[in-house]
């Protein structure tokens, strides 16, 4: 077994000379087995090695006699010791946690802190080639996302160094053999043989089934679950630099948007990997409740011909398709407080929410108009005009126009995003007419001129 996993060891790149390694025992066979395989090459390896152990509070004294086993075998070894009780029972229950996850963090935490400590270059976990094949199972099982499928990690940057997994090329029943040949009694955990926990059931019930017909698997599943890593990476850095380029992100509002045609021209795959980026870059933690369900919504709302389509995410999460663009909010953040209405002075110069401004000056003539400038004269409008937003039946009516037409049809006609519409200036007179929509449209006063006295207004985007 040892040449097996100084070839996995050697082919892998998992270890240096002179390096500094902690190894995690809890006085299993696996980790038992490891750390005297470590305890073999210290001296060829010029190693510094200690044993971190963690007693979790789950099994009162008998968790506790583990961790002292694991220091009396490191007396015997002559390897640096460093152990601790954690607290996993409160901890799950102030952060309502399941107790696999709640010890976990708290014991990747620890980890974390020895690996400062001792400015470590390497984490050693004794993962094994079983351990490899009933993760991948589970996931397969349980997963829709090709992501998830591809296992335990050989090794992966941590804390001042990397996690190393040198077992995962070893069999269970291969370490149970070699802690028999050099007379190590490790430590069992009786939980292991209760099949009600998942894995322990893929373990007695799945595993054995599968080994009937090879039983070499632990290879296969190990080949496959580096070469699945080595396309997830690669993936994952094409989708990164799809998003950089495509998708607009708001840190402010915790918003999302892009457009569709420009994130449509990129494969499928990455189009998938760049949603879940999105989602991962919104939510502070991703909800249980989110499923590949919500991703075939997603490429259906992209598929969808109507020009405005929204639907519900977890924990008010919006996805709002709004002609070519699709936008990512969360509802309680929209600000309501956008609207606006103020009186304008001629002359005068009034700021709107977003930063724009309109400024009213008193002219003797028109001059050239654009989008952004509008006349009208003195006598055809009821001062003092007023700069607002939409107001429900708002409509208007302009030259060439047989009789009026709504501003929430005009909006639809100009394909301006829904999330917009609220927030568009509209500059009317005292008797509510609408003079201008600004950029829009540019109303047609009733009243007739009998002077050359002129208001100009000018439009300036605070984002310009």
């Amino acid at each position: 077994m040892k040449n097996t996993i100084l070839s996995f060891i050697k082919g892998k790149q998992l270890l240096t000379m002179n390096a500094t390694v902690l190894v995690g025992v809890s006085g299993g066979p696996d980790s038992m087995a490891l750390l005297h395989f470590f305890k073999s090459l210290r001296k060829e390896w010029q190693l510094k090695l200690i044993a971190i152990s963690v007693d979790h509070q789950l099994r009162g004294e008998e968790s506790l006699e583990d961790l002292h086993y694991v220091k009396e075998m490191c007396k015997q070894w002559d390897i640096q010791f460093v152990g601790t009780s954690l607290d996993v029972p409160a901890y799950k229950e102030t952060y309502h946690l399941g107790t696999q996850i709640a010890a976990r963090e708290l014991r990747y935490q620890f980890f974390a802190e020895q690996m400062q400590r001792f400015n470590a270059s390497y984490l050693a976990l004794g993962h094994h080639g079983d351990d490899q094949v009933e993760t991948m199972l589970m996931e397969f099982v349980r997963s829709a996302s090709s992501n998830t499928l591809s296992g335990i990690p050989v090794k992966r940057t941590f804390a001042t160094g990397r996690i190393i997994r040198p077992f995962l090329c070893v069999t269970k029943k291969e370490i149970e053999a070699y802690c028999v040949a050099e007379q190590i009694v490790p430590r069992i955990d009786p939980s292991n043989n209760e099949i009600n926990y998942t894995r322990n059931y893929f373990r007695k019930q799945v595993l054995p089934l599968i080994k009937e017909k090879n039983s070499n698997i632990h290879t296969t599943m190990q080949h496959l679950s580096e070469t699945l890593q080595e396309d997830e990476n690669f993936l994952q850095v094409e989708a990164k630099n799809m998003v950089k380029e495509v998708v607009e992100t708001n840190l402010s509002n915790c918003e999302a948007m892009f457009e569709i045609n420009s994130f449509k021209q990129y494969p499928r795959a990455l189009q998938r990997r760049a949603f879940h980026l999105i989602l991962n870059y919104l939510y502070e933690d991703l909800p249980k409740n989110l499923s590949y369900v919500h991703e075939a919504h997603f490429f259906s709302l992209l598929q969808s011909e109507k020009s405005n389509v929204q639907i519900d995410f977890p924990h008010h999460l919006k996805l709002e398709k709004s002609y070519a663009n699709v936008r990512f909010y969360f509802e309680t953040q929209q600000e309501q407080g956008d609207t606006f209405h103020n009186i304008m002075e001629v002359p005068g110069k009034v700021s709107l929410p977003d930063g724009s401004t309109v400024t009213a000056a008193s002219v003797n003539k028109c001059t050239e108009e654009d989008e952004l400038t509008y006349f009208c004269s003195m006598d055809q409008v009821a001062l003092p005009l007023h700069i607002r937003t939409r107001q429900f039946g708002d409509k208007m009516r302009w030259k060439g126009l047989n009789g009026s037409k709504k501003v929430k049809d005009i909006f639809i006609d100009a394909k301006i995003p829904r999330n917009e519409r609220d927030t568009w200036p509209i500059v009317t007179d005292n008797n509510g007419e609408i003079l201008w929509l600004i950029g829009l449209k540019k109303g047609h006063p009733k009243r007739k001129s009998n002077t050359a006295s002129y208001i100009q207004l000018h439009y300036e985007n605070g984002n310009m």
